[in-house]
């Protein structure tokens, strides 16, 4: 190999390593950003008119209005507020017309369809659950990855090794760890119920991320985040908390309530910070997975096993004073467990030094 041949290869690896590095960073980075979300989303809907909700005066609604409609509007105002940060986004960058253009494609429906199961539908069985049992059921909901490998399999015939099977294997531990707290004597009543309904959030995202990654590798990242928020929120609003309402048995109970949230001064601007930060989790999730693959990637996000529970701890336990947020030791031992898991499955970790090298 000549010296010009070896340079330009060296160049080319080179540049490879800084985009695959930069991907990680990205990725890892949502999974912070996550932690953030879940900590102001969850503070969001302690305070002003949800305090009455759910505080002393808790005979005001019915416990399934309380439980699943409440829930359900949490999650839609925080994608619809989310829809917003990311209209601005795009109308300051000039994208706002590939919105109509790219949603008519393809890869735009598959994104429509992804941001149906992995928005209203995932992220209200999260919030539902983190009102049921705290934030112990985080880790839960970090099964994600391991539940789009075992997708991936019977959807696309992607092979599982015995990397991805041990890996898999950790996560259920940690999913057992974490399950064994709903069994203690003085557990929270609704801890397995919360934990059970995060296992459907766990699902939404699963198969989420297994087929967004097709979508958004022919999607620009402002106008598939764009999309992903606007779906989440507006079916959510218009769709699923009404669905749960007429379930309950009151469906007009769901325009006084979103008109009180949305009125409510104690609450609704923190849900503005818990809206920004779910935009770039959601944003970087996807980016990260278009630069580092989507296995990498959604690894990397998995870390929000961790930096949820921590966020939580820190700005609701610490900083606000509410109690109940300190996690027992081995739930913290089931978060580190399940990112290790995630890790395996989603790629060989010995591999991630090997391409450092490279560089």
């Amino acid at each position: 190999m000549s010296p010009v041949t070896f340079t330009a290869t060296q160049a080319r690896q080179k540049v490879g390593s800084k985009y695959l590095r930069n991907g990680i960073i990205i990725a890892t980075a949502s999974g912070v950003t996550y932690g953030l979300y879940t900590a102001f989303i969850t503070l969001a809907m302690s305070m002003g008119v949800w305090e009455d909700w759910y505080g002393p005066n808790l005979a005001l609604l019915s416990l399934f209005t309380i439980t699943y409609v409440l829930g359900s509007l949490g999650s839609a105002v925080n994608y619809t507020l989310s829809a917003v940060w990311a209209t601005g986004a795009a109308a300051v960058k000039g994208k706002l017309r590939d919105f109509v253009r790219s949603i008519k494609t393809k890869p735009g429906r598959t994104l429509v369809i992804a941001s149906l199961v992995g928005g209203p539908i995932s992220t209200s069985a999260y919030v539902i659950g983190l009102q049921l049992a705290g934030s112990i059921i985080i880790p839960i909901t970090a099964l994600c990855p391991a539940i789009g490998a075992i997708l991936a399999r019977i959807f696309y015939k992607q092979k599982l090794t015995a990397r991805m099977l041990f890996g898999i294997a950790i996560c259920v531990l940690a999913t057992v760890l974490i399950g064994l707290q709903a069994v203690e004597p003085d557990a929270h009543p609704n801890m397995l119920l919360g934990i059970i309904i995060a296992s459907v959030a766990a699902f939404g995202w699963g198969f989420e991320g297994c087929i967004a990654g097709y979508a958004t590798a022919f999607i620009d990242d402002d106008i598939a985040i764009l999309i992903r928020q606007s779906v989440a929120g507006l079916s959510g609003l218009i769709i699923l908390a009404p669905l749960f309402a007429l379930i309950g048995g009151n469906v007009g109970e769901v325009v006084m309530l979103a008109g009180r949230i949305v009125t409510d001064m104690g609450s609704f601007p923190i849900f503005f910070i818990s809206s920004f930060f779910a935009l770039y989790t959601f944003k970087w999730w996807y980016k990260g997975n278009s630069m580092c693959g989507a296995a990498l990637g959604m690894a990397c996000n998995g870390t929000f096993s961790f930096w949820g529970p921590l966020f939580c701890w820190l700005i609701l336990g610490l900083i606000v004073g509410q109690d109940g947020w300190a996690l027992p030791p081995v739930a913290w031992v089931a978060a580190v467990l399940m990112f290790i898991g995630v890790l395996f499955i989603a790629v060989n970790p010995l591999m991630i030094f090997k391409k450092k090298e490279v560089a």
